[in-house]
């Protein structure tokens, strides 16, 4: 411990640097979950801790780290002392100590043993998957605790005081209406956590819910989810709770930083298959398979797919399409200094649109989402990346 606390902090928002850990064990399948995941075996686990080892001596280490956030799969699955040796690679790569270290864990795997292990290697925050408190709907999501998992682990990582919690929700989940759903977030908010996360159920590719919804098992209800998100967003407000994201809410000072400097388009580099980096001018992320990821890694490879080149106009882009889901919204002048050589005057133009129509409003130069446009985030989005593909050429 007193390592840690020896170490030089690192000043928040200097050039903020995150670091995102896949780790992939899991296990079961989550009915709605798209990210990539394996079950675990002793072995697997030991070579997926030496994998990581071995890519970070690969990584060009440009600044301390500001951020870290290990998700997955399932962190928590990870034993005491996997838990240590991660965390020891981890922390030999930081330069000092992040201002925010968080993890995410499923309530079945919360033990008092593993959020020991949590503490000692520095982490801050504790993001805790709960979903749903119903029997029914957990069963109907795939999740495999119940709703007394949810409050046992809640107090043991609320006994180990770690400095932030958030605890993740989701609703227009199948067979839930609008009194379920706010049954569900009473029982959310009687836990006071620091912070709440509250997704609408998507429907990603090739998941089970998916394949349910294209044979009509399951349907699509837009106004309904409309309704709930207002319905959640005015819940949320009187209980104390500020939107600072479409979908994330928190008490003062317990904003996840490492979610907001990726939304503003800083750094990350991510470590672990499927982990995907933003750094040195380059976006791609490493291949979603632990044997093919280890293969490369130990060739002396960070195997990645998908890179692309960070123009200036592309990172403007999507400055823009994931800063105005924020509700600070984007300072549109200090964006165009940062970037200058993106297609401002056709920006300009969109801006004024999301005006017009009453989805966005401009203050000065800064542009955010009315209640109306944040209802149709991922729209707007959409209308943004379209303005930048008609003005830069392929």
């Amino acid at each position: 411990m007193s390592e840690i606390n020896s170490a030089p902090q690192i000043a928040p928002y200097a050039e903020p640097l995150g670091v995102y850990v896949h780790v992939p064990f899991c296990a079961s399948t989550c009915d709605f979950c798209a990210f990539y995941q394996t079950t675990p075996t002793a072995d697997g686990v030991d070579r997926f801790l030496k994998g990581i080892s071995d890519e970070a001596e690969l990584v060009v280490w440009p600044r301390p780290v500001t951020t870290v956030f290990w998700g997955g799969g399932t962190p928590g699955l990870l034993a005491p002392g996997d838990i240590r040796k991660l965390g020891e690679t981890v922390r030999a790569r930081l330069g000092g100590t992040p201002v925010e270290w968080s993890v995410e864990m499923a309530p079945a795997s919360v033990t008092a043993a593993r959020l020991e292990a949590l503490k000692e290697i520095g982490v801050t925050r504790i993001s805790m998957g709960a979903q749903s408190f119903q029997p029914a709907l957990l069963d109907g999501l795939g999740r495999q605790h119940t709703r007394e998992q949810i409050f046992r682990a809640y107090e043991r990582i609320r006994a180990a005081d770690f400095a932030s919690v958030n605890i993740d929700m989701m609703f227009a989940l199948p067979g839930q209406d609008e009194a379920a759903w706010l049954a569900d977030l009473g029982e959310a908010l009687a836990l006071a956590p620091d912070h709440l996360s509250t997704y609408c159920l998507t429907f990603e590719e090739d998941t089970k819910l998916w394949v349910k919804l294209s044979k009509g098992q399951v349907k699509l209800d837009t106004e309904k989810e409309a309704r709930l998100y207002e319905t959640t967003w005015a819940r949320l407000e009187q209980s104390g709770y500020a939107q600072y994201e479409v979908s994330n809410f928190a008490r003062p000072g317990h904003a996840c930083l490492h979610n907001l400097n990726t939304w503003r388009m800083h750094e990350w580099i991510g470590l672990g298959p499927s982990g995907a980096s933003q750094q040195a001018g380059v976006r791609g992320g490493n291949i979603a398979d632990l044997e093919q990821w280890l293969a490369g890694v130990a060739r002396g490879e960070r195997v990645t797919e998908d890179r692309v080149v960070l123009t200036p106009a592309l990172l403007a882009e999507d400055s823009l399409i994931f800063g105005v889901r924020m509700n600070a919204g984007v300072d549109l002048a200090a964006l165009k200094k940062r970037f200058p050589s993106a297609p401002w005057t056709k920006v300009r133009e969109e801006a004024a649109r999301l005006v017009e129509a009453e989805l966005a409003e401009l203050s000065g130069d800064c542009l955010r989402l009315t209640p109306r446009g944040r209802l149709l985030a991922d729209s707007v989005g959409t209308t943004i990346m379209d303005a930048f593909f008609e003005e830069v050429p392929a």
